[in-house]
C-alpha cells in the first residue's frame, strides 16, 4: 500500500510538471516536460541515494567498525520485520541523521560524528527507529521526487518569462502571474507538506517500534539546540528535508513555519507525549 502511494504521487506530481509545460510552450512545452520529468523521475529513482551519500562524505561502516550503531540498526530492522540497510557515518560536527535509498533492499541510513557524540544509546536507537520508519513508508523516494518536481517547476517559471502564453507573441499578464508566483509557490508548499507530514508519521513510527516515546523527545530535543548554534558547512537546501532536523534551523526567518520542510521540534515533542497517553 505505501509502495502505490509512492508511485501514485510521483506520478501526480510528474503530471502536473508536465501540464505547467503544457501552460509555458503549448504542445512543444508538454513534450519537453515529459521528457525532463520522466528523465529527472529516472535518475532520483536509481542514482540520487548515492548522490546525496558523496555529497555529505558518508562512510560505509560495518559490525567491525561501529559495532554500537550496527547492533542497534540490526536489532530495530529484525523488530520491522525490515532487510537490514547499509549503514554510514558523516564527518560531521552537527548532529543529525537521514535515511536514504530508493525501496527495502536498496536503503541506506547515514548518522552524523556529532550525533553519535552527543545522544546516549536509547536516544540513537530512537533516531534510528525514526529513519527505519521513513525507510517502511518509501518517504526517501517521495521526498526526493518532490523536491526535484518543485525545483524544476521554479525553473520552468522562470523560463516562462520569456515564453509565457504557448504560442502568442506577447505573454498574458494574469499567465505570467500563474507562472512566476503561484505555480512555483503552490510546488514548494506541496513539497513543504509532504515532508512534515512524513516526520510526523516517522515520529510516531519510531515511538511504536522503540515502545518509548520519551527516547525521540529526549533527542529531538538535543539535536534541535545544537542544529540552531551549529550549522552544517555542507548542507544543501535540495536534500535538508532528508534530516531528522532540519540542517538550516538556525539561519531560517520568522516565516519558518510555512516554508520549512520540518514541523517545529515543539509540535514534534506535543505529539509523541499524546502517544504516552494512548
Amino acid at each position: 500500500m505505501e509502495q502505490f502511494k509512492t508511485y501514485a504521487l510521483m506520478i501526480g506530481l510528474t503530471l502536473l510538471f508536465i501540464w505547467f509545460g503544457g501552460m509555458i510552450a503549448g504542445k512543444t512545452g508538454m513534450i519537453v516536460a515529459f521528457i525532463a520529468a520522466a528523465g529527472m523521475n529516472f535518475y532520483a529513482y536509481y542514482y540520487s541515494d548515492q548522490a546525496v551519500l558523496n555529497h555529505y562524505h558518508a562512510i560505509p561502516v560495518d559490525r567491525a567498525h561501529a559495532s554500537g550503531l550496527y547492533e542497534i540498526v540490526e536489532r530495530l530492522t529484525q523488530r520491522a520485520g525490515l532487510p537490514m540497510p547499509k549503514l554510514y557515518i558523516i564527518p560531521e560536527e552537527q548532529p543529525n541523521a537521514f535515511a536514504t535509498g530508493r525501496d527495502y533492499e536498496h536503503a541506506a541510513v547515514a548518522v552524523t560524528e556529532g550525533l553519535l557524540e552527543l545522544l546516549d544509546e536509547h536516544e540513537v536507537e530512537a533516531v534510528v527507529a525514526h529513519e527505519l520508519s521513513h525507510i517502511r513508508h518509501y518517504d526517501m523516494l517521495i521526498g526526493t521526487v518532490a523536491a526535484t518536481i518543485a525545483g524544476a517547476i521554479a525553473m520552468l517559471a522562470n523560463f516562462g518569462m520569456f515564453f509565457g502564453g504557448g504560442d502568442r507573441d506577447r505573454p498574458n499578464p494574469i499567465v505570467m502571474l500563474i507562472l512566476m508566483i503561484v505555480m512555483p509557490l503552490v510546488a514548494t508548499i506541496i513539497q513543504m507538506s509532504v515532508s512534515r507530514n512524513r516526520e510526523f508519521l516517522a515520529d510516531e513510527g519510531a515511538a511504536r517500534l522503540t515502545g518509548h516515546p520519551e527516547w525521540l523527545q529526549s533527542a529531538l530535543a538535543k539535536l534541535d539546540a545544537y542544529a540552531r548554534r551549529m550549522s552544517m558547512p555542507e548542507a544543501d537546501p535540495q536534500t535538508a528535508h532528508m534530516f531528522i532536523i532540519n540542517p538550516f534551523t538556525g539561519k531560517e526567518f520568522s516565516m519558518r513555519e510555512l516554508f520549512s520542510t520540518h514541523p517545529s521540534t515543539e509540535t514534534r515533542i506535543e505529539r509523541l507525549e499524546s502517544l504516552k497517553k494512548a
